[in-house]
């Protein structure tokens, strides 16, 4: 007798949760934008935190699932550095050291895993309200230096962060990423020994981005459209 009611409590209580679970709206989109700080990575600078300078940006993000989103991300910023930074050295610099500030276009398109599925845990059941994630994806970017013509090429964006749901359509994100460029005139001049450049890995331009992000749900899924996942 006792096993039979507590069996029937926890089917009560387990359909109240599924139909509040039904009744509050998923949403397919985000929206907002970013500010947080951008470090030149290259011939004359070989430190993530050396010569950090602001930047900003807005995103888009498509939710497939509360696990899995693709991000439209377009960002603005500066890269600055010196010569005198650099790891190596260039003889030919020693008197005529090299300062640059160039100023950097960044859109890449990426895919983000959420490790736990996010959310309000009443959209979905089982979503958490906090969740790291990785991300990888791919795009351009446009540079301006100071010290010589304007540079651009393809990037392959690599990172990770931490979302969390300050409200129930308001989204805070702090993440890291490392931008592998295919470009080596981040800075204006091609590698001082003459090494040429191959693909995103050899002798290139990067560029890491520190940011947090404040995004604001949209685009309601059909609350009766229950197989509706698109």
């Amino acid at each position: 007798m006792v096993v039979r009611v507590l069996l029937a409590l926890i089917t009560y209580h387990l359909s109240l949760i599924t139909s509040q679970a039904q009744d509050d709206p998923e949403y397919r989109m985000e929206i907002g934008g970013g500010i947080g700080v951008m470090t030149y990575l290259g011939d004359f600078n070989g430190s993530l935190l050396g010569g950090m300078q602001p930047t900003l940006g807005a995103v888009a993000k498509y939710k497939l699932n509360p696990r899995m989103d693709w991000v439209l991300n377009i960002g603005y910023g500066k890269l600055k550095g010196k010569s005198e930074d650099a790891n190596t050295w260039y003889p030919d610099l020693e008197e005529s050291p090299i300062t640059f500030s160039t100023s950097v276009v960044d859109v890449n398109v990426r895919f983000e895993y959420n490790f736990w599925p996010f959310g309000t845990g009443r959209e979905y059941l089982g979503a958490r309200p906090l969740t790291p994630f990785i991300a990888i994806g791919a795009g351009l970017v446009l540079a301006k230096p100071d010290t010589g013509d304007q540079a651009g090429g393809l990037q392959l964006p690599i990172g990770a962060g931490v979302k969390y749901k300050l409200k129930d359509r308001l989204n805070l994100t702090a993440e890291w990423m490392m931008h592998f460029t295919g470009t080596d005139k981040l800075d204006g001049v091609e590698d001082p020994y003459g090494i040429k450049s191959t693909g995103m890995f050899k002798n290139t331009d990067c560029f890491s981005e520190l940011r947090l992000t404040l995004t604001y749900d949209i685009w309601a899924r059909c609350k009766t459209c229950h197989n509706d996942r698109d």
